[in-house]
């Protein structure tokens, strides 16, 4: 049945592709509009009554009447929800709370009504759309993938609303739209485990061997996946053969159950797997799915460090950025292959951008959405269906060019992701661009790194903290530790500018194999859903390595402090 219903799902997703397209052509339009329905719709809520939604007519009262919040301006009537109060921020029932990944500050909840998930149902199909056109003009095709997410909720509250990541959330209410995507049941997902959910996905997944794609909300979770393929390949195989789900999973006897009942032996499919492994020493997704033609996962930020690793499991295939999305909200949607640039969702929410020189403003004038420049950095607001007006994401985007009259946005850091070791504001993005040109001048693969400041001391040192791929030495680190502070120097004007005389020199240190994955379990501890998983490549927490092991620590000439 699903085999049937998945072309008509493609061309409704085409459509959809095709509506916005026409929208973008008239950007400013769209987007009043956008706002004029949504404060018709909420202006006799609690907070619409407290700022006089009903008498606002125009984009310069909106911008006059409403200031620009952070989510602590949110939080007293997100704690009111919770508790079951209705009528707060919107008008509609608050149906789930979506969990932030908390990986960069307190977890936050976000309020989900029917209305919010449609907007963003729509833009999940618009970029479908725009998936399987540029599929099309590759000669590849979409179809069906493999996604790890898991569906179950986190908790729920006083108030008996349903919370936890936002991918759970939109996975179960979309969940017969999905059901048609996966190659594996939905109920793979439901299992709490992470690395059982991940098999219970392989296995269902690896008797298709015509399967599309395969989705991560990060670029180092699909390596992550990659490498359990590669670990759990021979009990895979056993599996597959006799018709058995392995007995060491963690797996809830109910689900266990389930999938048993679907679960039948394909011997011949296991003998084909075993040849490969015999042949080429492990499974790859690009050896046991040849047909793969896309990798979706997020693009900007941090992700070109880990995509740059993507060939060594997936050859060349494409990676499609689906849509910019956070537990807020959509911002935008991709609409090529691998490509940076995102089309701002402009029917998903109303935007607003506030230019670098306003960032420090008590009240900084804003930019509507066909007023940015190409080439500049901006913090971008949103007014969205879930409740909040011209709330302060703190992502920091870059506006790359424009598709129509819509501005193709980049996602470059968060606002506050920043290290100073005095005043020179390092961001993610500069540390990412360096850390790639290093990997590329010494032909040296980096499982991971991140860089942080040095104790007790000011101005303080950087510490460029480094985990070296398996098998891989570095022979010269004095080298490299030269060349890292010469190229933040070309990148990051003013750390140039002050490393003449205020930052002291940076220092290199060689973490222990399995550092970062250490790192990473500590995270998962603090509660960060897996999916959710985000890594600083930058901190200003001098505890964020602490209990490491450093194998060796360098320091430049003349460095004797």
């Amino acid at each position: 049945m699903s085999n049937l219903l998945l072309p008509l799902l493609t061309t409704i997703a085409e459509r959809a592709k095709a509506n916005f397209v026409k929208k973008t052509r008239q950007t400013s339009v769209v987007q009043e509009q956008f706002l004029r329905d949504l404060l018709q719709a909420h202006k006799n809520t609690e907070i619409g009554r407290k700022y006089g939604l009903k008498d606002i007519k125009t984009i310069e009262q909106f911008q006059a009447q409403i200031p620009v919040l952070s989510f602590s301006g949110y939080e007293p009537y997100i704690e009111s929800i919770a508790q079951g109060k209705n009528n707060v921020l919107t008008p509609d029932s608050v149906v789930y709370l979506n969990t932030t990944s908390g990986s960069t500050g307190k977890q936050k909840l976000i309020p989900v009504t029917q209305r919010f998930q449609n907007s963003l149902g729509w833009a999940n199909l618009t970029c479908i759309g725009f998936l399987s056109e540029a599929l099309r003009a590759k000669q590849l095709k979409f179809g069906k993938l493999l996604v790890t997410n898991t569906a179950q909720i986190t908790g729920r509250t006083s108030g008996g609303i349903d919370y936890g990541p936002g991918g759970t959330g939109v996975m179960r209410m979309g969940k017969f739209l999905y059901e048609q995507l996966f190659a594996h049941p939905y109920e793979t997902l439901k299992a709490n485990d992470s690395v059982t959910r991940h098999y219970l996905c392989f296995l269902f997944a690896l008797r298709d061997p015509s399967m599309r794609g395969i989705g991560a909300n990060f670029p180092m979770l699909i390596l992550r996946t990659c490498n359990y393929l590669e670990r759990y390949a021979e009990d895979l195989i056993r599996d597959l053969e006799t018709g058995t789900i392995a007995s060491w999973l963690k797996l809830e006897p109910e689900i266990r159950a389930f999938l048993e009942r679907q679960w039948l032996p394909a011997p011949a499919r296991a003998a084909q797997l075993r040849e490969i492994l015999k042949s080429e020493g492990r499974l790859t997704p690009k050896l046991v799915w040849p047909q793969l033609s896309f990798i979706a996962t997020a693009r900007g930020g941090t992700s070109d460090f880990y995509l740059e690793r993507f060939p060594n499991y997936l050859d060349n295939t494409p990676v499609f950025g689906a849509v910019f999305a956070t537990a807020e909200g959509t911002l935008s949607i991709y609409h090529d292959l691998n490509d940076n640039g995102s089309i701002l969702a402009i029917e998903t929410g109303f935007f607003e951008f506030i230019s670098e020189d306003q960032w420090e403003a008590e009240h900084p004038k804003t930019l509507l959405a066909t007023e940015v420049k190409a080439g500049e950095l901006y913090r971008i607001l949103m007014t969205n269906y879930s409740g909040f007006y011209r709330y302060d994401i703190g992502d920091v985007v870059e506006v790359v060019g424009f598709y129509e009259q819509a501005p193709l946005i980049v996602f470059r850091h968060r606002r506050g992701g920043i290290l100073s070791s005095t005043t020179e504001k390092t961001t993610e993005s500069h540390a990412t661009q360096v850390m790639q040109a290093l990997q590329q001048e010494f032909g040296l693969p980096l499982e991971d790194f991140c860089i942080t400041l040095s104790e007790n001391e000011f101005p303080a040192h950087y510490l460029v903290n480094i985990e070296l791929a398996p098998s891989h030495e570095l022979s010269n680190p004095q080298a490299f530790l030269a060349s890292f502070d010469q190229k933040l120097k070309e990148i990051n004007v003013y750390y140039q500018a002050k490393r003449r005389d205020q930052v002291p020199s940076p220092r290199l240190r060689i973490l222990a194999s399995g550092s970062f994955a250490i790192v990473r379990q500590r995270q998962l501890q603090k509660g960060i859903p897996d999916s959710q998983l985000k890594f600083p490549h930058i901190s200003e927490d001098r505890g964020f390595l602490a209990g490491l092991t450093v194998e060796q620590e360098i320091r430049l000439t003349g460095d004797l402090a």
